[in-house]
């Protein structure tokens, strides 16, 4: 059934973002996507760390696209808590609050007496969702938690570059950022449990967990096949063609994932498909270097447009190698939602990444049809605290009853 509303998914949810940098961040704006009501809980003294990343920066405010690029859908607050006044009134936001998202180091929250259980004693039905790099206990898991170390540590990075010599990182983030993804589904999780129990749950992900999760194949190849996958550039370790290949004028990307591809292509480049060394998939792979040089010495004189043309035509996957300009005019990329304009008070009009979600017939991405700006630091202070005085007065005569 399709349908239209103009309720976003998680319109009524409140949600206190205590984070910084980019794990936590990229879970609130994913809330946030989806209609929930984030507010972001800064140090008055600079904020969050990544409003000083850069460059490149923007407009003569010099606003870091780095912070722009993660806290849209956002009301900015300030407070210090440290201090006992700015952190009575968070306890105060608390009472309110649906979701308490943080990411400082384990046992931070404990010292400034805003602990998991505190928080769960001020509001028993608040979610409690905590990142950290390794993890909140275990031998290690008091250690800071940055995506370059985690990426490294977790055997992502042994696994991705050109040769087990030559161990490289991910081109973005993404230790923090599949954080931020597990982060926003553990909490959508406790809150669907919630409707059960009426009680919040403490939700706990880290870089290290989020990158380990998704090791997939390569994981079970260690734990079951009992060996040591290592970096082997831009072909699958266990698919055979499946990679990256060479056209007159550029790279071409080729996915051959079945024995009838295999079959498919050898017809339609004139290839034997049961050459000695190719004839299954598995002979493929252990005879890699042999099948790659024989592709790209047929596409060794074809431009790109046309190999890729050609094996459209005989049903086999394939595509380009993009660059970001290339992408975001790209109009597929444009069907999907994935680009739009807010209006900034500072930048005038930008242009932001969508969400990666639709609902129903939305043409747009996310839960909400028009999106927020990354906000000034402190921007919606009297807002908040205005609303605060409001829910306080109303809770107030409830207890009264």
């Amino acid at each position: 059934m399709i349908s239209n509303t103009d309720r976003a998914p998680l319109e009524g949810i409140v949600v206190l973002d205590l984070s910084r940098a980019l794990a936590g961040p990229h879970a609130g704006q994913m809330l946030g996507d989806l209609g929930a009501r984030v507010i972001k809980i800064e140090n008055p003294n600079g904020g969050d760390d990544t409003r000083g990343w850069g460059p490149p920066f923007a407009g003569d405010e010099e606003i870091s696209t780095y912070f722009l690029s993660c806290n849209r859908n956002k009301e900015s607050v300030t407070l210090d808590l440290k201090g006992d006044i700015d952190r009575d009134r968070f306890v105060r936001l608390v009472r309110h609050a649906d979701v308490v998202l943080e990411n400082f180091r384990p046992g931070v929250m404990d010292r400034l007496g805003l602990s998991e259980k505190a928080l769960q004693e001020i509001n028993p039905r608040v979610v409690v969702c905590s990142i950290s790099g390794f993890g909140h206990d275990g031998p290690e898991g008091g250690r800071a938690g940055y995506d370059q170390i985690a990426q490294g540590e977790s055997g992502l990075m042994s696994l991705t570059g050109p040769d087990p010599q030559t161990p490289t990182k991910v081109g973005v983030p993404i230790g923090d950022l599949l954080a931020g993804v597990h982060a926003a589904y553990g909490i959508v999780t406790a809150l669907y449990e919630r409707e059960r129990t009426g009680r919040g749950r403490v939700v706990r992900t880290s870089l290290l967990a989020s990158i380990m999760s998704v090791l997939a194949f390569q994981g079970t190849a260690h734990t079951i096949g009992g060996r040591g996958p290592r970096g082997r550039g831009n072909h699958h370790p266990s698919i055979c063609p499946y990679g990256l290949f060479h056209a007159a004028d550029g790279p071409v990307q080729i996915a051959v994932g079945s024995e009838r591809q295999w079959e498919q292509l050898c017809s339609g480049l004139g290839i034997e498909a049961d050459r000695a060394g190719m004839a299954t998939n598995r002979e493929r792979v252990e005879n890699r270097d042999e099948v790659v040089d024989l592709l790209n010495g047929i596409f060794a004189d074809m431009p790109s447009a046309e190999v890729i043309a050609r094996l459209s035509e005989i049903g086999i996957p394939s595509g380009r190698v993009r660059t970001l300009d290339e992408v975001y005019a790209w109009d597929q990329a444009l069907s999907q939602g994935m680009l739009f304009d807010v209006e900034h008070p500072d930048l005038g009009t930008i242009r932001l990444s969508g969400n990666a979600l639709r609902f129903d017939d939305n043409a747009y991405s996310g839960g909400r049809a028009e999106h927020r700006h990354p906000p000034r630091l402190g921007e919606h202070n009297d807002l908040v605290w205005a609303w605060l005085d409001e829910q306080d007065a109303t809770l107030s005569k409830e207890n009264e009853r």
